[in-house]
């Protein structure tokens, strides 16, 4: 994993206007919606960690109803 990867989009706005912001690796900053932001890697999660930590889901419908 690199500590170097780069945001391909704003997390605000989604646009791809983004540029290096200050002389801090992670400070990003997006000319569409004037936004300056900071990215940062905390750490990995363990598998365990997803099944503890997961939100609670929803069942979705298993079919489509059909007109009669």
């Amino acid at each position: 994993m690199t500590t170097r990867a780069v945001p391909f989009h704003c997390p605000y706005c989604a646009d791809e206007a983004i540029r290096p912001h200050g002389d801090t690796h992670g400070e990003w900053e997006c000319r569409s919606c004037l936004r300056a932001f900071r990215l940062g890697f905390i750490g990995q999660l363990s598998p365990t960690d997803l099944t503890t930590h997961a939100p609670p889901t929803t069942e979705a419908p298993t079919g489509r109803r059909h007109a009669s």
